[in-house]
């Protein structure tokens, strides 16, 4: 038995560069799939790096994307994974709606890409499909793995189109293919343009003099907030499961965009209703009013039990931007206001 290989598509993102510590953590051999650049955009995983000339290596990025499906047949069967985490693909919401087909194409049919490339290639792994809540049916919260599909937006609609085609070829072709049908879950990780890391990289520079105000949307939505770090490893126990399935994972827990943002700027010490603005460009053409997750079946089935809720995990964002910006130092971060960035750049 060698050492357990792992294929991470997304490797770059938030949860891919957590999932890629937990499984160097547990021994695996950890290759990344990651888009060709002409600047370096592997700043979440820069710590990870190893020498590929070392023979004690255990972490190895390869060129290549989602949308080429012949050389995702080619690296699987170079690398023949044990273990394929497909993360890749457009994830933002709102920009989904200004992009619907470049989100179909990379969130939608890349998974189908990377399902058809791992059947073709015939190396037998265990393949996950990172699903999301914003596929589901919000009327009758909490939603769990029954839930019917009410996606509205482009990305929870792309989403529902990779979910079904990892139903489709778990059933078809027999293929040990999960889908983690994951409710919000932030870090410090977390991009700039995402609600959270917004509010908390504001709340750092306006502790810090630098900003005023931040500009926000609607801050009624409900939201089910989580800690990715313990969001990974809920994707590795799904694979480690006796039979493939479908779960949710999810804290249970309700909070508005309105109480995390005021968490966020009383943990800094500062007043939220002298510092938000409301600007209806965030607003969503279509918007998604109650999200609230039922992971029991993942509690029983995968011993899964998150910890770390919205209010916690607001302190850790805020804390976190707020050394981030002690270390970056003001002349770098000094960049135009949010509200000044393209529409597609523009967080919900």
């Amino acid at each position: 038995m060698g050492r357990r290989k792992a294929l991470i598509t997304g490797i770059t993102g938030q949860d891919g560069s957590y999932l890629a510590e937990l499984l160097l953590g547990k021994g695996y051999e950890v290759h990344g799939l990651t888009r060709r650049a002409s600047t370096f955009n592997t700043t979440r995983i820069d710590h990870l790096y190893q020498d590929g000339h070392d023979p004690r290596a255990t972490f190895f990025l390869h060129s290549g994307d989602i949308a080429d499906g012949a050389r995702l047949v080619h690296l699987l069967q170079e690398i023949a994974p044990d273990e394929v985490y497909n993360l890749a693909g457009q994830s933002h919401v709102r920009v989904s709606f200004d992009q619907p087909e470049h989100t179909g194409e990379t969130t939608g049919m890349g998974a189908m890409r990377l399902l058809e490339a791992v059947r073709l290639s015939g190396i037998g792994c265990r393949y996950y499909q990172a699903s999301s809540s914003a596929m589901l049916d919000a009327s009758s919260p909490p939603q769990d793995e029954r839930t019917a599909f009410y996606p509205r937006s482009p990305y929870g609609a792309a989403k529902a189109y990779a979910h079904w085609m990892t139903r489709n070829y778990r059933e078809s072709y027999g293929l040990f293919a999960v889908n983690g049908i994951l409710f919000n879950h932030e870090s410090p990780r977390r991009g700039e343009t995402f609600v959270t890391r917004k509010v908390t990289r504001a709340v750092a520079r306006i502790q810090a003099g630098i900003d005023d105000y931040v500009y926000m949307g609607n801050l009624d939505a409900v939201r089910d907030w989580g800690y990715a770090p313990e969001y990974v490893e809920g994707m590795w126990r799904m694979l480690q499961a006796d039979e493939p399935d479908d779960f949710v994972l999810a804290t249970g827990e309700a909070y508005t965009v309105g109480d995390f943002v005021t968490t966020a700027f009383e943990h800094a010490g500062l007043d939220w209703e002298k510092h938000v603005r409301f600007d209806d460009r965030y607003i969503r053409p279509a918007e998604v009013d109650v999200l609230i997750g039922d992971a029991g079946k993942a509690r029983s089935v995968l011993g899964w039990v998150p910890r770390v809720k919205a209010p916690e995990l607001a302190r850790i964002m805020v804390d976190a931007d707020i050394e981030l910006l002690g270390e970056q130092g003001r002349h770098r971060v000094d960049r135009p206001a949010l509200a000044d960035w393209p529409v597609w750049e523009r967080p919900v």
